[in-house]
This record gives structure tokens, C-alpha cells and sequence, in this order.
């Protein structure tokens, strides 16, 4: 395979292996060729007696390395991968394949392969408590019988990180490898250190993007050579070369991170499906709150269940309250703190006990800006771009370009007095040390995420997925500007809600001791029941029943076409539908930029559905028309999403 971006160029090409590198060349290697004139770097997938090539083969260039880092599974997992999202094969690979450091590639390349060592079988005691948790664990622990697969959603409060490690413990006990995926690197170290704990450090690989390119080669050559078959780390691991693999985990699968933002766009979730289906591993797709894709899981069979009993789940979960916008009318103070009555007095009373938990969905101070008389949004003279503030006295700037807008005024009255449209957490803080000044007041988000926080009264200011865990539990939790997240123009804006309330609620004590939480939305809404029942199993199911009346993913396969209206429109016109398939658009999307010219760059975007009997046939038509377009040379790119995670 030739690295080469280009589409119809997606194929095998035949090179001739000279006489001098015939000891050095096998599958799995890295080598340069020449292609189309240049030297560009390529991977073997086989050698052969013969070719079906016309004419005279080229030689390789040189081998880069002898080393084979490309597994046969690993091929068809990739490849599997590509198919699946209309991408290419080497675009998929350097996720799968870190790249080579020659020094660390060298301590390795005297060294055999090390059966890696077979500890005891771990207790099971923390899934008593689930239904069919027993059962899951056994199936693991046994050297014979099909895999399973589940869907687990963990109880509140419950230790995850030893939960998994247990699991894994039990598939290591009849020498099968293990990988785990978690959202970021944060839960990386919370994963590794109750794997590390139980297994020990010698059976445990971390695989990160933030490792730096030597410590993450080591660690993808220490699992490829066998001598680690557990693997923690974010979405990339999903590729991770283990052998005798007989487990693989997803945390939090409905988080965003998981999902790779590069072309082709694949999820890891998708990614482990793929790979249980080629291995025959088990697959637990796990979370507090549940997915779309993990309540079709288990809608068509595919996995199992694995919860807890109705009254488990009370016993665990905190008391949780809704409220509504008639509080904050009905108390002035709590108007000028951002609180309304209910939620003050949950917090001043759970300061008495331990942290409180203080939920705000917008980071910085003041993120959006409006005029204060007409309320027109703020924009920026330059970029068109929203203008926010970073403090109390800050001049405001744009969030796109960062320019200065000290004399702004209003396009529509010319006013030049502005107005918060949205409060982000550096102001939540700041009002929040005004409302309790004898409490410490602790910020955790972008520009600093703490990991742990004491026991101690504290207010812990953090934004969506940067939540501290608190020593024994927070007393309470606050979840602010609810409507916020519900009002998002997106598919899963309710699905995204319920699952950021879910995770901040989980770190509250049980009722039992205390534990309270308010979300500052309406009760009657359907989200804030769901949190308010601890139902995310049954909120997950209803955005399934509607993803299937509109065509939408999971119930669904989509592809979401993004580009100029020319070239999307000559995108569909070499399109060739499945029998199912159906284009809706093109409409245009928002412009999230102009050019530097200061001319708009106007873009479309038109969505095709198919059903999933049709799904592979809509991920190759796709291909086909991006291989025409790209082997004709005509118009600019599109952009091609195979379900995409974010659909406003």
C-alpha cells in the first residue's frame, strides 16, 4: 500500500524485491517506493511469486525497517475500517500504526518475544450487584464458549476503574489480551492505576497520543512483541496489535473524543464492533448514561444488558430536583448569583458536609456578548465572528480571529452598551465566591483540569467532562444553564445532555448520605426526567424509536456530504444510490469563517440515508464517486461522514 491521500489510488501496487533485499522484506514492513514520480513511503502487505502487473515492476526503493508493525489482523481490521467510512486505507493506518523512532525501534530489534505472565483470577464481588454481571464475568473466565458481548451502564458511585479491572483480570486469566478505551488521558491514569493495582505494572501498556513519539512507539512495540497483553489508552488504542485478544472495553462510549476527527472519521466504538466481529472478542460497551448506538445494540440483539436492579440504582443515586425559571424570578438574590432559591439553599446546606459540585456548560467568563438595548448578537468588524469577553474589565474580542472591538457598535440601533448572552465558568466562579465568600472556591476545565479534590467544603466550578472526583463523594452538585445544553442545534443535543448530567451526578453521595442534586431546567422536560428517574436506558431507547421515523443514525446509516454547493452537487450526480437510499439537501450550513480576502466561502451540506441492509453499499458508493471525482480531477474536496457523531 502507497501512502497517497488520493481516493481512486486506494489499491495494492506490485514492486519488485531485489536480490539484497530479499532477507529484510516481509508483510507488515515499512519500505519507500517510487510513485507517480516521487519517493513516498509504503507498507507491505505480501510477497508473491508472481504479479499480474503488464510490463516491467519497479524495485523497492530501500527498506526503512525489517521490523513487521503491520499484523494480518491489524490489515483487515483496517481495512474493515475504511470500507465501513468511505476513507482510505493509509488514512486509517497512521492512526493504527504509530509512527517509527528509529532508536526505540533498535533497543527492540535484538529481543525475542516474551510470553507475558498469567495471573490468578481475580474476585467478582463489585458485579453481584448487576444483572447478568456474574454471568459476564464467568463467560470471560471460561476457556471455551462464544464471547460475550454487553451493554453495562455502571451504578453511581460504583469504582468503574476496579469494575474493569476485574474483568480484564478474567480474560488475562486464560491467557487472553485485553483493551480498554476510555474517553481522554485523564481517564487513562484513573483506568491504569486499578489495572496496575490488580495485574501489576509489567502486564499494563498505556497508549496515548500525548505520550510523545518514543514512549508511544515503545509501548506499541512492547504490545505488538507480546510482552503486554492489557492496553488503557483513547481511540487510537482501539487498533492496539494484541495478541490473543479476548476482551475490549469502551468507557463513556457516547463522549465526542472517541471519535477521530481526522478523515476518515471512524468511532472507536465502531472500531471494537469491527474487530469482535473479525476475533470473536467480547465487547462491553460501558457507561453511567447509554448511548443511541449501545440501546440498538441491544435492540436488534447484537448484546446483552448488564444493570442494575431499579431499587440498586435508588439506593446509589443522589436526590436529584429539577427546578424552572419561576425561582429565579421569586428570589432576587439568587438572580444576581446565577442560583435561583432551591438550588442556593442545597448548596449552602451540603457546604456544611463536604464539596459541592458546581456544573456550568461554557467555559471562560463571558463567551457570547449581545447589545444591551436590541439585543443583537455582537459580531466582529472583521471576521463576522461572536465577540466575548475574558473578564470583568476586559475589552471585548473575537473568539475566531482574537481582534480588539473596544468601540463596538451596534450594526442594527449603533448602541455601544453589551449584555451577557451566555455566562461561562470564570464568571460562575466569580459570582460563586461573591454569594459563599468563607468557601474556597476551585475551577477545573481548559486551562487546568484537576484530577482529585479533599473532603473539605469546597465549590468546585467545573465545566462538562473536567469534573473532579471528590474524596468520599461531593455533598452536592449544581447543574447550571440546563437549557443551554437542551437548546443546541445538534441531533444528539438531549442524548448529550443527559449523559454530561449523568456523569457529574454519579459523583455525588448516595441520598442515603445526603447526596443532593439540582439541574436548573424544567422539571417537566424530558431529559430532566430522565436524570431526575435515573433512566438513561429509557431516554436512550426513546432517541432510538425517533432516530428510526427520521432516517437518522443509529436506526439508519447517513452520510453527510459538506462542501461548495458545485462540488457537492457533482458529489451526487456521480453518487449511485442503494435501493434504499434517499439524498435529502443540499442546504446551506454556517459559515464558521470567511476568507482572507474577507469574502464568504459559502458551503453546503446534503445528507443520504440507507437502511443498514443497504449500509455497506452507501459507504462504497460513497468511495466510488469520491475515486471518480478524484481520478478526474474535477472540482474542489467534499467532505464525506459516515454517521456522523455531530449533525446540527
Amino acid at each position: 500500500m502507497v501512502d497517497s491521500p488520493l481516493p481512486h489510488l486506494d489499491r495494492p501496487f506490485d514492486y519488485l524485491i531485489t536480490a539484497a533485499q530479499h532477507d529484510s522484506v516481509s508483510a507488515g514492513v515499512r519500505v519507500r517506493v517510487r510513485f507517480a514520480g516521487k519517493e513516498v513511503s509504503g507498507i507491505v502487505l505480501e510477497r508473491a511469486a508472481t504479479t499480474e502487473h503488464v510490463g516491467r515492476l519497479t524495485p523497492l526503493t530501500r527498506v526503512v525497517s525489517s521490523l513487521p508493525v503491520l499484523t494480518p489482523e491489524t490489515e483487515l481490521l483496517i481495512r474493515s475500517v475504511a470500507d465501513r467510512y468511505a476513507g482510505t486505507f493509509t488514512d486509517v493506518l497512521r492512526a493504527a500504526v504509530p509512527p517509527r523512532h528509529a532508536r526505540v525501534e533498535t533497543q527492540f530489534a535484538e529481543t525475542l518475544a516474551v510470553e507475558p505472565a498469567v495471573p490468578a483470577r481475580g474476585g467478582a464481588h463489585g458485579w453481584d450487584r448487576y444483572s447478568g454481571g456474574a454471568a459476564l464475568h464467568a463467560r470471560l473466565a471460561a476457556t471455551q464458549g462464544e464471547k460475550p458481548r454487553a451493554v453495562w451502564t455502571a451504578l453511581p458511585g460504583d469504582d468503574v476503574p476496579a469494575r474493569v479491572a476485574e474483568l480484564v483480570a478474567s480474560a488475562l486469566s486464560t491467557g487472553n489480551g485485553s483493551i480498554v478505551v476510555v474517553p481522554d488521558a485523564r481517564d487513562v491514569g484513573r483506568f491504569a492505576r486499578a489495572l496496575v493495582a490488580l495485574l501489576g505494572d509489567d502486564a499494563v501498556v498505556r497508549l496515548t497520543a500525548d505520550l510523545g513519539p518514543a514512549p508511544r512507539y515503545r509501548a506499541f512495540l512492547k504490545v505488538l512483541s507480546d510482552r503486554a497483553r492489557v492496553v488503557i489508552g483513547t481511540r487510537a488504542a482501539a487498533f492496539a496489535p494484541v495478541r490473543n485478544l479476548g476482551l475490549m472495553v469502551i468507557w463513556d462510549d457516547g463522549d465526542d473524543l472517541h471519535a477521530d476527527p481526522h478523515a476518515p472519521y471512524w468511532h472507536a466504538r465502531e472500531v471494537l464492533a469491527l474487530r469482535s466481529i473479525h476475533t470473536g472478542a467480547a465487547l462491553v460497551l460501558a457507561g453511567h448514561a447509554r448511548s443511541v448506538e449501545s440501546a440498538q445494540a441491544l435492540h436488534s440483539g447484537w448484546a446483552r444488558d448488564v444493570s442494575a436492579a431499579r431499587a440498586t440504582v435508588r439506593r446509589c443515586a443522589p436526590q436529584i430536583a429539577g427546578t424552572d425559571g419561576d425561582d429565579v424570578a421569586r428570589d432576587e438574590a439568587a438572580r444576581t448569583a446565577r442560583l435561583p432559591h432551591r438550588a442556593f439553599t442545597t448548596a449552602r446546606e451540603a457546604l456544611k458536609s463536604g464539596p459541592v459540585l458546581v456544573q456550568v456548560p461554557r467555559r471562560g467568563y463571558l463567551p457570547s456578548l449581545a447589545c444591551q438595548r436590541c439585543r443583537t448578537l455582537a459580531r466582529c468588524s472583521d471576521c463576522a465572528g461572536p465577540l466575548e469577553a475574558s473578564s470583568g474589565h476586559a475589552i471585548p474580542a473575537c473568539r475566531w480571529c482574537g481582534l480588539l472591538s473596544g468601540a463596538h457598535r451596534c450594526a442594527e440601533c449603533g448602541s455601544t452598551s453589551l449584555r451577557a448572552v451566555t455566562v461561562g465558568a470564570g464568571r460562575t466562579a466569580e459570582e460563586l465566591g461573591r454569594a459563599f465568600p468563607s468557601v474556597s472556591v476551585i475551577t477545573s476545565g481548559r486551562d487546568g483540569v484537576i484530577d482529585e479534590v479533599s473532603s473539605r467544603p469546597a465549590l468546585v466550578v467545573c465545566t462538562p467532562g473536567a469534573e473532579p472526583v471528590a474524596d468520599g463523594g461531593y455533598a452536592a452538585a449544581l447543574l447550571l444553564d440546563g437549557r443551554l445544553l437542551l437548546d443546541r442545534i445538534d441531533l444528539r443535543a438531549e442524548e448529550e445532555a443527559v449523559r454530561r448530567w449523568i456523569n457529574a451526578a454519579s459523583l455525588v453521595r448516595p441520598a442515603s448520605s445526603g447526596g443532593r442534586v439540582v439541574l436548573v431546567a424544567e422539571a417537566a422536560l424530558r431529559p430532566v426526567q430522565a436524570l431526575i428517574r435515573w433512566d438513561p436506558a429509557g431516554c436512550a431507547e426513546s432517541e432510538r424509536a425517533q432516530r428510526i421515523e427520521l432516517r437518522l443514525p443509529p436506526a439508519w446509516r447517513v452520510a453527510e456530504l459538506v462542501g461548495h454547493p458545485d462540488d457537492v452537487r457533482s458529489f451526487t450526480d456521480v453518487l449511485e444510490l442503494p435501493p434504499s437510499g434517499r439524498i435529502l439537501g443540499p442546504v446551506a450550513v454556517a459559515e464558521s469563517r470567511r476568507s482572507g480576502r474577507g469574502e464568504p466561502a459559502p458551503r453546503v451540506r446534503a445528507l443520504v440515508s440507507a437502511t443498514h441492509d443497504d449500509g455497506q453499499a452507501l459507504s462504497a458508493a460513497c468511495k466510488a464517486a469520491a475515486s471518480v471525482r478524484s481520478a478526474a480531477k474535477s472540482g474542489g474536496a467534499v467532505t464525506v461522514r459516515l454517521d456522523p457523531v455531530s449533525l446540527g
